[in-house]
């Protein structure tokens, strides 16, 4: 993967943060048993994980011109 490929993934890491922290504080799960947004933590990380794959969708792999 080329340079602007790590840093598009990285900013959707990083947008997908935010995104999934911000998911636990405004939605979050009254009852707690919810596994993924009953804890900040694991909200945060699944937003992570999801804005990173996402955001790696648009990378444009480069062709060898050999």
């Amino acid at each position: 993967m080329h340079k602007n490929g790590i840093i598009i993934t990285l900013i959707g890491i990083v947008i997908g943060a935010f995104a999934g922290y911000a998911y636990y504080y405004f939605v979050g799960c009254a009852s707690g048993t919810c596994a993924i947004t009953s804890k900040p933590i694991n909200s945060t990380l699944y937003g992570s994980l999801m804005g990173g794959l996402l955001f790696n969708l648009f990378v444009k792999e480069r062709k060898n011109k050999s």
